[in-house]
């Protein structure tokens, strides 16, 4: 079926496209929207060694993926499906000096034994089909990441294909997705995927054939919303056509949920993961074992003692108006008193932007942030909901002791 792209009608202060929402509440208020992601890009690992190499490789204990399912594993109760799913998971590949290259959200298929056949009444696949799984990467580093990972790849019996043509990456958020269950919010949403009778864009998913997604809940967040991968040719389920919109807007609501994507907003070679918040993220296990770059990270972590965080940024000017495209990503935030720089700004969209700023600094009670030769642009750092309080209070402690 052919994908709709009718533009979105709310009131006239908000039009289609990025540019009509200016803050969250906006997102928020006009309800789910959807997006395609074509700033990712799908991978797909297939063969007997496929969890052995990425969990040599990546920060994430990806073992869970080549495991029989449990009774932790999420349950989907649909026809002609196998009632079980595995949950997506989110990590990195770093250098082996422990900065940041890649990033990936792992999507496992049903393991063929759980699979049913058209007719529901059992296996519906070889149990020695090899194992499969997806990723969502980074689109603009997608063939310099391939020629990495086969790099790495050495013996291992894996293949690591390119799908994007077959596969899109989507994302649903807005509409204060994260504060209800999705099967109280819309009863049908908890029984969409392999086989589920309300998928009616994707037909193959109800005769078994191995392209059936779902929505999940994003691993990093629940503000995030639900991401999933689906056939190219199809729309995802409960994407209504009124409320597809533009990738900026789900750009928009990572920037002030203060959650970087992509080797782009997390600089290639360049990021300490910790201080972009992996870890609250999901992205890091400190029990799996080796992986490369793990030194660094377990080193940094155990120490306990994060100084600079990426957080959302505000960029104001001196009359308290947003300051709309007055800031470029690379910019120094500087404390406009001493003249000291705190941090940099990464992101940029609009008057809204993410930053790696110093903690002791950004949250001093203060409003004498700005960027470095640009006076006239005021920086409002902002707290994200989601951060631990422990995050702030070791600060807060030691500026109180200075």
């Amino acid at each position: 079926m052919q994908r709709l792209k009718l533009p979105l009608r709310f009131p006239k202060s908000i039009s289609y496209g990025y540019r009509a929402f200016h803050d969250k509440t906006q997102l928020e208020n006009v309800g789910p929207l959807a997006s395609i992601l074509n700033s990712r890009a799908v991978v797909r690992f297939r063969g007997p060694d496929t969890v052995k190499f990425l969990q040599g490789l990546l920060t994430n204990d990806v073992r869970r993926f080549g495991e029989p399912l449990s009774e932790k594993t999420s349950t989907l109760v649909t026809p002609n499906l196998s009632s079980e799913s595995i949950p997506p998971m989110y990590a990195a590949l770093l250098t082996p000096q422990g900065r940041f290259l890649y990033d990936f959200v792992l999507y496992g298929l049903p393991r063929p034994d759980a699979k049913l056949n058209r007719a529901g009444s059992g296996p519906g696949a070889d149990p020695d089909e090899p194992l499969e799984v997806f990723a969502d990467v980074d689109a603009s580093v997608l063939d310099e990441l391939l020629s990495t990972l086969k790099k790495y790849r050495l013996r291992a019996k894996v293949d690591i294909e390119n799908v994007a043509d077959e596969l899109h990456c989507w994302q649903r958020y807005g509409g204060k997705l994260s504060e209800k269950d999705s099967s109280v919010e819309e009863p049908e949403a908890a029984s969409v995927g392999w086989g589920a009778g309300v998928d009616r864009l994707g037909m193959s998913t109800s005769r078994g054939e191995p392209c059936g997604w779902q929505w999940f809940k994003d691993p990093r967040l629940d503000c995030l919303g639900f991401r999933g991968i689906f056939p190219s040719n199809t729309t995802p389920p409960l994407v209504e056509a009124d409320k597809e919109t533009d990738e900026q807007n789900y750009l928009l609501w990572r920037i002030e949920n203060g959650v970087a994507e992509g080797s782009t907003e997390i600089p290639k070679g360049e990021a300490i993961p910790l201080e972009y918040n992996l870890v609250a993220l999901n992205a890091i296990s400190f029990d799996k074992g080796c992986y490369v770059g793990q030194e660094l990270v377990a080193r940094t972590h155990h120490r306990g003692v994060i100084r600079k965080r990426l957080l959302p940024l505000k960029f104001l000017k001196d009359s308290g108006e947003e300051a709309e495209q007055k800031v470029a990503p690379g910019s120094e935030v500087i404390d406009s008193v001493s003249d000291k720089k705190i941090g940099t700004v990464t992101t940029q969209l609009g008057c809204r932007g993410l930053g790696v700023l110093r903690l002791d600094e950004a949250f001093k009670g203060s409003s004498t942030l700005t960027i470095r030769s640009q006076d006239d642009v005021k920086v409002e750092p902002i707290r994200p909901d989601w951060w631990p309080p422990e995050w702030l209070q070791g600060h807060q402690r030691r500026s109180a002791a200075a």
